[in-house]
């Protein structure tokens, strides 16, 4: 018990202090999650809505796909990626492979069948409320998906930061992809794994409350813009019944 209250005293104190070791490992992880969402949630936003509104033949098959690729594990992603970006792959002429820019195209590939997924779910939800209402005056599939993405867009942004969440906290695709170097390519997640096992406690435990920090305040996030989404929608709700 004397070790843990020790490393977690010490901890507290490397993170109080700003201890520049810690700190560049933080920044480099919230770097490399806010790429890779930018990147995932710029394609999964416009391909989820369109999923939502568009009937084509096979489309049970691509849910269900998606859906698959939901509960993909990290590490598999991992070394896909590995193997593309290899020297014998077909994207080593890349030179990407344990570098900043391997890390953020595995989070991206994690994050966006998330993304997808959930904007499908929320628009689709939106176009059975009102979607008949745009189609009656002569709106398209694109503009449609759109609108309704637009019209959902507080709830959309749960699912950003949902993503963000997701980003962060991995750990077995990066450290495949990007080799856990010192200085280089050391996130938050590999840190820890890497100081847990070397027994410097008091740098993965300064490291684990960051992290725990981080979550706290997506879910804090979250559950402020659900309650706002709320308010908004009983304030519509009041104006259109007076």
């Amino acid at each position: 018990m004397n070790t843990f209250s020790d490393s977690l005293v010490t901890a507290l104190s490397l993170v109080l202090a700003g201890d520049a070791s810690l700190w560049t490992i933080v920044m480099r992880s919230l770097s490399v999650s806010a790429t890779a969402c930018l990147l995932g949630c710029g394609l999964g936003l416009p391909l989820g809505a369109w999923l939502a509104v568009a009937r084509f033949p096979g489309r049970p098959m691509v849910l269900t796909l998606l859906n698959t690729f939901l509960a993909i594990p990290s590490v598999v992603v991992g070394l896909v990626i590995y193997l593309l970006l290899s020297r014998s792959g077909p994207l080593g002429f890349l030179g990407w492979l344990f570098s900043f820019q391997a890390m953020v195209l595995a989070q991206a590939i994690l994050v966006l069948p998330l993304v997808t997924a959930l904007t499908r779910q929320v628009v689709e939800d939106a176009d059975r409320s009102h979607g008949e209402q745009l189609s009656s005056l002569g709106a398209g599939l694109g503009l449609r998906s759109l609108l309704m993405a637009w019209d959902e867009r507080y709830a959309l942004l749960t699912v950003l930061i949902t993503a963000f969440g997701r980003a962060v906290s991995e750990v077995g695709a990066v450290m495949i992809v990007g080799g856990n170097i010192d200085g280089f390519t050391r996130v938050m997640t590999t840190a820890i794994a890497l100081e847990t096992s070397k027994g410097d406690l008091p740098l993965a435990l300064g490291l684990g409350i960051v992290l725990l920090a981080v979550v706290l305040l997506l879910n804090s996030l979250v559950a402020v813009l659900r309650r706002w989404r709320e308010h908004l929608d009983g304030g519509d709700l009041r104006m259109a019944t007076t």
